[in-house]
């Protein structure tokens, strides 16, 4: 069977700015045993040297991150790219952090962003939306995220990412559950408790090494029809990030996902 891990590229976003930082990143992640990368945060690089630099090295585009105008405004390229890079998904990284404080903003957005999935309907290119905590405010009993995913379209995928519905005082089990389905990929990273300055607080860690459940979290993807768990971590706390998703990625394959 194919690999189904994955590395978020924004978690080594210091080491993908230029086209000759991103053929020695992928390099090396793929030395690290990656078989596939979300491509996000990438400095500039035309769509076929990207191609490129991912077939010499042999990775697979699993999904990738966009700005919402872009996708808005460029379908015919965006599809045409995506293509290019043998890509399928495709979310924007999360709306609605600054002056959103109601539930009917987020049923505004929820219906604008339908309208642009569905110019996509039918290219082979599906089009999700990646959660950050902020979406787990509540609104007469419901959290934002659940008022986006009742609201979308059902095209609309959802990119869970365990650490932020945790973080946000969700849990990533019940969501999985909820939205079984519509979660082709999932983003995964650790919470734990660490010493900043002789102070604790609370930090991303490595997979395996915070104190999230992760064999719940893995049974309840599975059950849902994940396809690609990416492993990414914001913040590697002044550690390597190279490091960091290399033990990760040790972690990840010890619990069972190859």
């Amino acid at each position: 069977m194919a690999s189904q891990i994955a590395v978020q590229l924004y978690t080594l976003r210091e080491f993908t700015k230029t086209p000759a930082d991103i053929a020695r990143t992928f390099a090396r992640v793929k030395k690290i045993g990656y078989d596939a990368v979300q491509c996000s945060a990438l400095g500039p690089i035309e769509p076929k040297e990207l191609a490129r630099i991912l077939q010499n090295e042999g990775l697979t585009c699993c999904a990738t991150h966009m700005g919402f105008d872009a996708m808005r405004d460029q379908p015919e390229q965006t599809v045409e790219n995506h293509k290019l890079w043998g890509c399928s998904l495709t979310a924007i990284g999360g709306w609605g952090w600054k002056d959103v404080n109601a539930a009917d903003q987020w049923t505004t957005f929820a219906g604008e962003y339908s309208a642009i999935a569905a110019k996509y309907k039918g290219t082979g290119l599906s089009i999700g939306y990646h959660n950050h905590s902020h979406e787990l405010m509540k609104f007469s009993g419901q959290t934002a995220l659940d008022i986006l995913f009742k609201s979308f379209s059902s095209e609309v995928w959802m990119e869970a990412d365990t650490y932020w519905i945790t973080h946000g005082g969700g849990d990533p089990i019940q969501y999985l559950s909820k939205y079984a389905g519509r979660i082709p990929a999932i983003h995964l990273k650790d919470m734990g408790i660490g010493l900043v300055n002789g102070e604790r607080k609370q930090q991303m860690r490595e997979i395996g090494e915070g104190n999230l459940n992760f064999p719940g979290i893995l049974d309840a993807a599975r059950k849902a029809g994940t396809q690609w768990f990416i492993i990414e971590q914001d913040d590697c706390n002044g550690l390597d990030p190279f490091d960091c998703v290399d033990r990760s990625l040790k972690n990840l394959t010890a619990l069972g996902v190859n």
